[in-house]
């Protein structure tokens, strides 16, 4: 078979595993975990179809068509053997959907290996291609303890499982296991973070086209890794507290779909330089936000305990206050983030607006065309530059 009708294969069952998802996670009463499962994989299944369909060398179009099935299957899995072992609906083959709920984590692990091979699929030294092995090695040792584990899980009457329907034996693993599971864990953590360690390295060194790619990719990656961390924590706070709801903990894995649409706008190079803009607008919308939320508390305070306004009048103040302080204070953010983040596009626009205050007092037309030409080759970088002027009348 074709590399096309492998694609195919694989764009056909994430999509007819999708489409058996949805309905079973309302009726499973699981729509959250369906909607993070929706959220993270249908960007992966279009990006890794898109990839695998033009770039068919390029291993990390099939990874990203693989992390999709391995979200959508273990969804629509563990989602049927919840109306068996929780909601007593006595399903048959309900062990078989719970065996492959197991491989959700997993999917997400693949992740790394796309880090590492971006964004090509080669690696440059022999050093890196035995440190993948070495990382495949402890994935498929953790794979096969796993499987083992479950199958002894399973075999075991009665089944143990939580209240989101996993197995007890795998949430918390225990003896030979847990040591085999930690093990590998340790392995994978390490060369991962090694592997992100290596793009840090290529993005010091590279310039052009490959930066930019570089670029994008940095930028998925820290709101994949931002959200990940948000979400166990989430996870560990709705373990300990009943005030957290759940869908607030859902919330933050929605930040793992950054990492394929940003390494897919990398790869298929579609508006690939529009991330210096991007990066610049989210740091200046964010710092904006955590002042304006700090002036907003404190003018709160202030005239609370302070000067002893009720609680409306100062809420309605500080919102004014804070209304009032948006505009200014953006401007002067974004001129700070540009010069340091968007260094291009401050240089333009200084270029441009000293090209505007000279031409104020310009009257030659020789000096304004040689000025103008100046100004469009250091802002724009054209191949060639011609102007043409109308003689007068």
């Amino acid at each position: 078979m074709s590399s096309k009708g492998w694609s195919v294969v694989l764009g056909g069952i994430a999509a007819a595993s999708l489409a058996g998802m949805i309905p079973l996670s309302v009726f499973a009463h699981l729509v959250g975990a369906g909607v993070v499962a929706l959220v993270i994989g249908v960007p992966c299944a279009a990006i890794g179809f898109l990839v695998a369909r033009r770039q068919p060398r390029n291993p990390l179009g099939w990874l990203f068509l693989v992390i999709a099935c391995c979200l959508f299957i273990p969804t629509v899995g563990g989602d049927y053997a919840y109306l068996d072992y929780r909601l007593g609906h006595h399903v048959p083959f309900a062990a078989a959907g719970l065996a492959v709920d197991q491989l959700w984590s997993e999917g997400l692990a693949l992740f790394i290996v796309v880090i590492l091979l971006f964004p090509d699929g080669r690696l440059p030294s022999r050093f890196w291609r035995w440190a993948l092995r070495v990382w495949c090695a402890a994935f498929a040792v953790l794979l096969i303890a796993s499987v083992a584990a479950t199958a002894g899980a399973l075999a075991a009457h009665p089944v143990r499982t939580d209240t989101s329907g996993g197995l007890v034996a795998l949430d918390s693993p225990a003896g030979w296991f847990a040591v085999v599971y930690h093990g590998c864990l340790l392995v994978i953590f390490v060369l991962s973070v090694g592997f992100i360690g290596r793009q840090v390295l290529s993005w010091r060194r590279s310039s052009g086209e490959r930066r930019q790619q570089l670029k994008w990719l940095a930028s998925g990656a820290t709101v994949s890794i931002a959200g990940l961390v948000l979400a166990v924590m989430f996870t560990s706070s709705s373990g300990t507290s009943a005030n957290v709801p759940q869908w607030l903990g859902n919330l933050p894995w929605f930040g793992l779909a950054a990492l394929p649409v940003s390494i897919g706008v990398a790869i298929l190079r579609y508006r690939l330089y529009d991330i210096d803009r991007i990066i610049s607008r989210t740091l200046a919308y964010a710092l904006v936000t955590g002042l304006l939320v700090g002036v907003f508390a404190g003018l709160v305070l202030l005239t609370t305990d302070v000067l002893s306004l009720s609680s409306p009048v100062a809420v309605a103040a500080s919102t004014l206050a804070a209304a009032a302080l948006f505009n200014p204070l953006r401007q002067r953010v974004q001129r700070v983030v540009d010069r340091r983040f968007n260094r291009t596009r401050y240089n333009a626009d200084r270029t441009v607006a000293a090209f505007a205050a000279r031409l104020k007092d310009a009257v030659d037309v020789t000096a304004v065309r040689d000025d103008l030409t100046t100004v469009v080759q250091q802002t724009l970088e054209p191949a060639h530059v011609s102007l043409w002027i109308s003689p007068p009348a």
